[in-house]
């Protein structure tokens, strides 16, 4: 395969040029060293090295000013907009949000020569007609806006004037500068000047250079395939048929560097894959393929990423036997983990309210892994910091609460978790966790990291000096906004040989560059071409009547590029994402269509790449009882079951095994709004306290309805006993703290009712109960304990009582087949009143007894008591659990307690 640059050279030569003595103009320095390289090849000898400048270079060099940087005009348009007009301006935070697109309309402005009198004057009647309003006044906010409007040429002067006075200026300014001296710059210069693939051109370059073809030494070479050129329809010849038609040089000279390769036998490979990292592993499939079947090849392929974003994802699916890889793009610091975390770090300053942190803001930023590199240096552990915030349930935290970590150095946490008085002792923060970072990352040799600090470290001391030359850079929010864009065009550059190896780059820097394998990822719309966007002031009609570029424009730009790489390429992967999103792009590229629908491209071939997934089944778990789990159940058993273990086993048994054996609970978490549980012990604590009074004795009604007056005090109590530091004046917590309260004074009220007609005697509260069993079949003795809310005696009859706070209805305690007590969770609540039946019996033998449950929440079905009945119709309902129904239920547990503790009986999930 012969290059473009090498057809160019060689036709040069032929017409017996002094090449070495020219003056070569490309796109991009990246075409500049592969030239050289050509030239080297094709004079074969030591020579001078010829002047090779990229257009911006070359550019640059007319107008004898330097580009300003991306802060620098920043910062001066700034100045130009406080500097213009007597309206309220905006702060520079707010600026920041436009800046962007106002410095972009400027510069495009600017490079296509408009005439920037008329513009702004339409622009600013077009806002003054999208703002009409019925109103006589307007308003003060739409006076202001209005005049932004009409002042913004002077803006603009402003803006152009300050940079030239410091010899620099936006891209856009350096181009017309240079139109307005190229004459001069022509008349000194005699040396040809040789202007290579170019395509787009704005006014100002299509200017600049018809101006320096006058020298009838100097030559253009169009990098175009002659088949995009006669289809007057086909995007990829759009500008350069333009320039046939506008360019006077043009009708009078002949296009030269049009080939013929496009529709050469070529193999191309339209391939489909779920999302875009599977984009990058097929790319590294690929490679490797190339390496293994012949490694020559490498160094005549390229892989261009649509998607710049890709990259790291990319570098780390390359195989690691391809040595030699050359990254022309650079590496986005805004897409570090560094840059993140730094982020990161101003968000969670800017989140702190009067209160203090909140805690989920505050675990989140504990649990950032970078955040953990510190704390791991000054062997401060995360786990012991979010379990103290749990276990005291600290819904705020603050400078204050970092004494009460225990084994916790306050101060090395504050380098992290600090109270900033000014931005600039912020960024010294900052500055201060990048040595701490530097110590890490040196230790570790992490080159990457390091180079990263380095950067952000360059980034910061500019904030600082921005910091004390601009006085209204004076909050945390300007300058998280000031670091976003300046993160923005921070990249970390690799170092390689150019001509060695892999080339991974992006798609600009493809031009005039040329491989024989191509792989060209994120062909999808919205990437390739990048579709609509109006990131723009002007609008499109206004865009259209000035001659400014649309997305129109911006498409055939991306066409250009993609028909260019393969119109001498032999091997193309055409790589897009099957699954398209707004953040990852839309469908699939018309490029890719227009390929396959081209009649005279019969070489392509499409299909989709996908993992293989095969069926994946997850079998339940089983435990098997190993001679420690033997050990360890035998010793629970001594210890004791309760009826809630039990039941927590009949739910499932793999529960029962991590929770109730091995002690394994769910994570605490901080109670940001009151938990049910947390609810549930207030309400049991406060009913003790209400009802300690009346035990061993009949409950007085007058003395019942007194205590009412005490239940907001007592709630108080308890809560603040089980709710820990949690704060519950206020929210959701407060209407919980009021519904608790409510609940105790309708438990209350239903008391009192049924003493009017009731004679209830408090036999015992929280009452602990302990059994001792010898199970029938294995002659093992166990024991069984439990806690009893309540036991009164009504009306002379003996009552067990569960106060459960969530809603329970009468059909959970109601059986009718007796084996389903130990196979359903549904029968839990009727398990557990037996349970406690059957022990309490055991020590209190008596003929028969009633036990039921008071649902807080269902107060209005009073005490639900346990019945036992032959069929969902059966209307007797017999409350008494005597000998008949303990010695039923005996039967049971004593079933279910073998099961639990047979070696042969594995614990087995079920599915909940």
């Amino acid at each position: 395969m012969v290059s473009f640059l090498e057809e160019v050279i060689e036709e040069l030569c032929n017409d017996q040029v002094a090449i070495e003595k020219c003056i070569y103009i490309l796109p991009s320095k990246r075409a500049g060293t592969f030239l050289k390289k050509i030239i080297s090849r094709k004079v074969g000898k030591t020579i001078i090295s010829p002047d090779i400048f990229s257009i911006e270079g070359f550019i640059e060099k007319i107008a004898s000013l330097s580009y300003a940087s991306q802060t620098e005009q920043l910062f001066e348009l700034y100045k130009a907009y406080l500097e213009v007009g007597s309206y309220e301006k905006e702060s520079f935070e707010s600026y920041l949000n436009w800046a962007q697109t106002l410095l972009q309309d400027i510069n495009e402005i600017d490079r296509y020569l408009i005439d920037t009198s008329s513009l702004f004057s339409g622009l600013a009647a077009i806002q003054e007609v999208n703002h009409w309003s019925l109103d006589k006044e307007q308003t003060s906010l739409m006076k202001s806006y209005l005049h932004f409007w009409n002042q913004l040429h002077g803006i603009y002067k402003a803006f152009n004037s300050n940079l030239l006075a410091k010899q620099i200026g936006h891209q856009g300014l350096v181009y017309r500068k240079a139109s307005e001296m190229t004459s001069q710059y022509a008349q000194n210069e005699k040396r040809p000047h040789i202007f290579l693939g170019f395509n787009a051109l704005n006014t100002a370059e299509s200017s600049i250079i018809q101006e320096i073809l006058n020298d009838p030494n100097s030559k253009i070479f169009w990098d175009l395939d002659e088949y995009f050129l006669k289809d007057k329809l086909h995007d990829a010849g759009h500008f350069i048929r333009k320039h046939v038609t506008d360019w006077k040089y043009l009708s009078a000279n002949h296009l030269r560097g049009i080939s013929n390769h496009y529709l050469k036998n070529k193999k191309i490979s339209v391939v489909g894959t779920p999302k875009n990292i599977a984009q990058t592993k097929l790319v590294g499939q690929l490679v490797n393929q190339i390496a293994s079947e012949n490694p020559d090849q490498l160094k005549k392929s390229a892989v261009v990423l649509g998607d710049e974003s890709l990259l790291n994802p990319l570098l780390n699916s390359i195989p690691e036997s391809i040595s030699a890889v050359n990254i022309t793009m650079g590496q986005k610091l805004e897409l570090s983990g560094l840059a993140s975390f730094f982020l990161n770090l101003i968000d969670f300053h800017l989140l702190r309210s009067k209160k203090g942190w909140f805690y989920k803001d505050f675990t989140s930023f504990l649990n950032n892994p970078f955040t953990a590199i510190v704390l791991e240096k000054y062997n401060i552990k995360i786990g012991e910091l979010t379990t103290h915030i749990h276990k005291k349930n600290w819904i705020y935290i603050t400078e204050n609460d970092f004494a009460k970590f225990p084994k916790v150095d306050e101060q090395k946490l504050s380098k992290l978790f600090f109270q900033y008085e000014s931005p600039t002792q912020f960024v010294h923060q900052c500055n201060l966790l990048i040595h701490d970072f530097k110590w890490v990352f040196g230790n570790k040799i992490d080159y990457l990291g390091l180079e990263q600090l380095y950067k952000l470290h360059t980034l910061f001391n500019q904030i600082v000096e921005l910091i004390q030359e601009y006085a209204y850079l004076n909050s945390l929010k300007s300058i998280k906004s000031l670091f976003r864009q300046l993160l923005a065009s921070e990249t970390l550059d690799f170092q390689g040989d150019p001509l060695d190896g892999l080339q991974i780059m992006g798609m600009l820097e493809s031009r005039n560059l040329d491989f024989e394998t191509v792989i060209l990822t994120s062909v999808n719309e919205g990437i390739l071409p990048s579709g609509k966007s109006n990131n723009s002031f002007i609008p499109f009609d206004l865009k259209i009547e000035f001659g400014l570029p649309t997305y129109k424009e911006k498409d055939a730009v991306y066409t250009y590029h993609f028909y260019r790489l393969l119109q001498r390429a032999k091997n193309v992967y055409l790589l897009y994402n099957t699954e398209p999103d707004v953040l990852e792009g839309g469908e699939k590229s018309r490029l890719i269509t227009q390929i396959l629908t081209d009649g005279n491209r019969r070489d392509v071939i499409e299909k989709i790449a996908s993992p293989n997934i095969g069926e994946f089944t997850v079998p339940p778990k089983m435990v098997h009882k190993t001679p420690s789990l033997m050990d360890l159940l035998q010793s629970y058993a001594q210890k004791g079951f309760s009826p809630s273990s039990l039941s927590n086993y009949i739910r499932n048994p793999i529960d029962f095994y991590k929770q109730n054996l091995l002690g394994i609970q769910d994570n605490e978490e901080v109670e940001e709004n009151i938990a049910s549980n947390t609810m549930g012990t207030i309400i049991h604590d406060t009913l003790e306290e209400l009802y300690t009074p009346f035990l061993d004795k009949e409950i007085d009604r007058e003395q019942l309805i007194k205590s009412k007056d005490s239940i907001e005090s007592i709630v108080h109590k308890n809560f603040q006993k089980s709710y820990m530091d949690g704060a519950y004046d206020s929210g959701k917590n407060l209407i919980a703290y009021n519904v608790v309260v409510r609940y105790i004074e309708n438990f209350l009220d239903h008391e009192i009712e049924a003493l009017a007609s009731h004679r209830i005697k408090i036999i015992g509260l929280e009452r602990k109960l302990y059994l001792e069993i010898i199970l029938p079949n294995s002659n093992q003795k166990v024991v069984l304990k439990g806690k009893l809310d309540r036991i009164d005696l009504c009306d002379g009859v003996t009552r067990i009582i569960d106060y459960k706070t969530g809603k329970v209805e009468k059909r959970h305690i109601e059986i009718i087949d007796w084996q389903n007590l130990i196979e359903s969770y549904d029968c839990a609540k009727a398990f557990q009143l037996l349970c406690y039946s059957y022990m309490f019996l055991a020590e209190n033998p008596l003929e028969n007894i009633h036990a039921g449950i008071y649902s807080i929440k269902n107060l209005k079905d009073g005490l639900m008591l346990f019945y036992k009945k032959s069929s969902t119709r059966d209307s007797k309902k017999n409350p008494n659990i005597g000998k008949e129904v303990i010695l039923e239920f005996e039967k049971l547990l004593f079933q279910l307690i073998e099961e639990i503790l047979n070696p042969d009986i594995p614990f087995l999930e079920k599915v909940v």
